[in-house]
């Protein structure tokens, strides 16, 4: 069986004339350009079997190999984190995450997170990959509200996971947005990919962009601001907020991909929002074991219903 950690890499036109580390971030999508310097500074980087320097400038056709350390298994265990469920039985958990709560484990986040409340909920949990995310099966991010399933046993992992592998799993979220479209409704098919400098991003002008697809409909309109409905045709790292932001609709709130406090509409109470106004609202799915058609709803979070109610009654005050 081959090592996880050795990596080849046959250098191509796009990566000529770019120095060796910068390289090796673009082709490894989760290793940044520091932890491949620091790679190459302990050896464990040749190109065409000869040792190289970070700043080592990779030719047309150039052979770079490399071997990772494995990953850290992070330390955790069980806490009393309340969660709000949604639904269970003997195979799986559908739940309602609030907003500012992590996933899983990870740097920053050992403590605190949905799977030390789910572990804590079943400590039979299975652990889905050698990271120890027992029963992850897909995620939100931290400041994402929404519907989340959990699977309980082996057999329900595996199966969850090729339905959202195999794009059969319908994902619905609400999107409040900086701007009103002047669409009713859009596709947005534009690849996503890690941003090419900041590697905290991710972006739709990505070298190495990956096949994204979207759809919205409009639901509401307020003064500068909107309330989509999106459903997700792939499930790419931040595709809502990539795309809406790409198509000049910001979700509100959203600090990493929207115009920031110092501009957008102009509207305080938009600027106010101290997280990404986005929420997965409807989540459909085969049941693992018995195959029959599930579906589930999570009520909007109460800060986010609060700002449309605002929106709302501004509208009604001045007359709209």
């Amino acid at each position: 069986m081959p090592d996880p950690g050795v990596f080849a890499i046959q250098a191509g036109e796009d990566d000529a004339g770019k120095r060796l580390d910068v390289v090796i971030a673009a082709k490894l999508p989760d290793f940044s350009r520091s932890a491949a310097a620091d790679l190459i500074r302990q050896q464990a980087v040749t190109i065409n079997g000869r040792p190289a320097k970070a700043s080592t400038t990779v030719r047309l056709g150039d052979r770079i190999h490399g071997n990772r350390p494995p990953r850290p298994v992070p330390s955790y265990g069980p806490e009393p984190i309340g969660l709000d469920i949604l639904f269970e039985d003997e195979a799986l958990l559908v739940i309602n995450k609030p907003p500012g709560l992590v996933v899983h484990p990870a740097p920053g986040h050992f403590t605190g997170t949905l799977v030390n409340a789910l572990l804590h909920h079943c400590p039979e949990l299975t652990q889905s990959d050698a990271d120890g995310r027992p029963g992850i099966v897909h995620r939100l991010d931290k400041d994402t509200s929404g519907t989340l399933v959990v699977a309980k046993t082996g057999t329900a992992l595996l199966n969850l996971a090729s339905q959202f592998k195999s794009r059969r799993i319908d994902k619905t979220y609400l999107a409040l947005v900086h701007g009103v479209p002047k669409a009713a409704s859009a596709t947005i098919r534009l690849p996503i990919g890690r941003h090419p400098v900041d590697r905290q991003r991710m972006s739709t002008h990505s070298r190495h962009g990956r096949e994204a697809v979207s759809h919205w409909r409009l639901c509401e309109t307020f003064a500068g601001a909107a309330l989509l409905e999106v459903d997700l045709e792939t499930g790419r790292t931040h595709q809502i907020r990539v795309h809406l932001a790409a198509s000049g609709h910001a979700v509100v709130g959203d600090a990493l991909y929207g115009p920031g406090k110092k501009a957008g509409t102009g509207k305080d109470i938009l600027k106010g929002a101290s997280r990404q106004m986005l929420h997965a609202w409807r989540l459909g799915f085969a049941h693992p074991l018995s195959g029959d058609p599930m579906a589930f709803e999570s009520p909007l979070p109460a800060d986010m219903a609060g700002l449309i109610d605002v929106l709302r009654d501004q509208g009604k005050a001045a007359g709209r």
